[in-house]
Formats: structure tokens, C-alpha cells, sequence
């Protein structure tokens, strides 16, 4: 959004870095002190730390469903534990269903014109992996009561076998 921290007026870079007025509420001390027990020399390093950050890879690519950052081996390890709480709503569902496909695996292109094994992948989407009819639609690029319509059919012919 900025070129450079400085830039950012609702940060607290400016104050933190002892280039500016801190705030009544921010407090900084903390901050600083994992650079230096001096101020002048934390405030410097801290500035020389933001600075280097600047155009760096950041680990927030990394995070699958808003919760898990790590190696492979170890986000996989989270996977059983998460399919255990999936019925619990006090986690968010993006964090439930952080290891599902997503859309386009689980309708490529190639299924739309066969119906009915995309409603099949549709019930599948939504009981198994969390999503939405809305979310359904939007990705098929129809309107989400087409979805419940096909769902309903779909629920009816498989009654009937």
C-alpha cells in the first residue's frame, strides 16, 4: 500500500522507531526491548529490522486455512486432529476444513457437462468437505438456487435407487 513504512500514517512503525510522538495507548517497550535494553540502539535495530523485511518472502503465503504453518510432515500431522473437529463451531470453518481440495479439484471443467456425477461431487463438496452452495455457485458461475435445485434432484434420484 506504501513504498515504505514511514509512509503508513495509522502504523505504529514512526513512533515505535522513534521518528515521531508515541500514542497515550501504544506502548512500545516490549517491542524495543527484544532489540536492545537501550532505547537509542533498540530503536535503530528495530528500524534496520523492518527495513530488512521490506520485499522479503513473508510466512503468510505459507499458512494453510488461517491456522497451520509449518513443514509438511508436521501440518500433515494436524490434519487427523483437525477432521476430528470439524462438527465444532467454535473454530472457524476456513480453519475446520483447512486440508479440503478445493473447488477447481474437486469440479474441474470436465465434470460440468456430467451431471450427474457433478451433483454427486456437489453433495460431496458440501458433507464432506465444509462449502457452501453459495461458494458452489459462484465457482460454477450459476446462481446458488440452481445448486439446491440440483442437490434436490439429486437427493430424489438417489432415494429412488
Amino acid at each position: 500500500m506504501v513504498e515504505v513504512p514511514e509512509a503508513w500514517k495509522w502504523s505504529s512503525y514512526l513512533a515505535t522507531a522513534g521518528k515521531a510522538k508515541r500514542h497515550p495507548c501504544l506502548t512500545t517497550d516490549w517491542v524495543l526491548g527484544q532489540f536492545s535494553g537501550k532505547r537509542e540502539k533498540a530503536e535503530k535495530e528495530y528500524r534496520q529490522f523492518v527495513h530488512w523485511g521490506i520485499g522479503e518472502k513473508t510466512i503468510w503465503t505459507e499458512v494453510r486455512g488461517q491456522a497451520l504453518l509449518g513443514e509438511d510432515d508436521f501440518v500433515d500431522t494436524l490434519v487427523d486432529h483437525l477432521k476430528k473437529h470439524r462438527d465444532v463451531p467454535e473454530i472457524p470453518r476456513s480453519q475446520r476444513y483447512s486440508t479440503r481440495p478445493s473447488l477447481a479439484v474437486l469440479l474441474p471443467e470436465s465434470l460440468i457437462k456430467k451431471r450427474p456425477k457433478l451433483m454427486k461431487k456437489l453433495a460431496e463438496a458440501i458433507e464432506k468437505y465444509g462449502y457452501h452452495q453459495s461458494e458452489l455457485a459462484r465457482h460454477l458461475s450459476v446462481h446458488y438456487s440452481t445448486i439446491s435445485r440440483w442437490l434436490r434432484e439429486y437427493e430424489d434420484a438417489t432415494k429412488k435407487t
